[in-house]
């Protein structure tokens, strides 16, 4: 199966931020035309800046609540990757209408130009909160819970609405839900940044990493470059089986928050020795945290052919090279 997204003309949404700069970095490198759709509201101009000279990258500025954004950005695009969103449980609950009218209207909006656009294939970014209070592991797709924050919910819509959208309007649309993925361009600033890069930054400031409750709450911590090989087979793929469906996108492990924060410390020593000996502080548990989080990605493997090439281990020595030189 060929593995690599080459020659088209490909909409990113949200190619500003963390995945989506990820995506446009790799794509343009495989000879795609790529169309960057951004507000800037997270996404940051800096992920984007290298692309800016390249004559196949082309920035539209704006909103995905606005329509005529949405319809501007498709034109003459052959596949979308939507990876727009407000993401955090945390400000869904402080902001849950914002996090509605971008996560819900917003991928309406995109899904709507695509349509009209005649543009089949689809590929958005889902989210593991969708297992919600499911406490069975690992979590294979069929099997979820009730949500557990209005983030939870609004990327479970979106899986209801591509599943609609493609029975009435015979659309392809796959959509990947992502587990704790993580890698260089991730924020580590704002109330509402992701752990790896929050803890990096921490230890490197030699400040002591405060985890939310004891540390044993355990993750499947996904490297970067295993969302981008998933997003490119989701585009590509030509099973009629595979699409108009929803697939765990992780590495397949489960890490705990106390481990992660020994790998950090290891990772992050030869550059400085003094971080091993760093204390961690605990805090409270956050409101809407699920415990334990595993992913089977059986299905994936059986119909996308993916692979994942990089452990949690193996991503974070990756990605700490990154860290240390844009954080320290």
């Amino acid at each position: 199966m060929n593995t690599i997204l080459e020659n088209k003309n490909v909409l990113i949404t949200g190619g500003a931020g963390f995945i989506g700069s990820n995506l446009i970095e790799r794509l343009l490198k495989q000879n795609n035309k790529v169309v960057c759709l951004d507000n800037f509201a997270t996404g940051k101009r800096i992920n984007i800046q290298p692309f800016l000279a390249d004559p196949n990258f082309t920035l539209v500025e704006g909103d995905i609540r606005n329509r005529e954004d949405c319809d501007k950005a498709v034109k003459g695009c052959q596949v979308v990757l939507h990876q727009a969103a407000l993401g955090s449980v945390p400000r869904s609950i402080n902001d849950p209408k914002t996090t509605n009218d971008v996560n819900i209207s917003g991928f309406v909006n995109v899904i709507l130009a695509a349509r009209d656009a005649g543009i089949k294939r689809v590929v958005y970014a889902a989210s593991s909160s969708t297992y919600g209070d499911s406490e069975s592991l690992p979590k294979v797709e069929d099997v979820i819970g009730r949500p557990l924050s209005p983030y939870a919910v609004t990327k479970y819509v979106n899986e209801l609405y591509a599943d609609v959208f493609a029975r009435l309007y015979d659309m392809e649309l796959v959509g990947l839900r992502y587990f704790n993925v993580f890698g260089m361009r991730q924020d580590p600033d704002g109330a509402y940044a992701a752990v790896i890069p929050k803890f990096v930054k921490s230890l490197i400031a030699h400040e002591s990493p405060t985890i939310n409750g004891d540390g044993s709450f355990s993750r499947d911590f996904t490297f970067i470059d295993n969302v981008v090989q998933a997003n490119q087979l989701a585009a590509i793929v030509e099973n009629k089986d595979a699409v108009n469906t929803v697939y765990n996108v992780a590495f397949g492990d489960r890490t705990s928050l106390n481990e992660l924060i020994e790998y950090l410390k290891e990772f992050l020593t030869p550059y400085d020795e003094t971080i091993k000996n760093i204390k961690i502080n605990y805090g409270s548990e956050r409101i809407g945290d699920v415990p334990h989080s595993l992913a089977s990605i059986k299905k994936a493997k059986d119909l996308l052919g993916y692979d994942p090439a990089f452990s949690v281990k193996q991503g974070l020595k990756k990605a700490i090279d990154w860290y240390w030189n844009n954080l320290s």
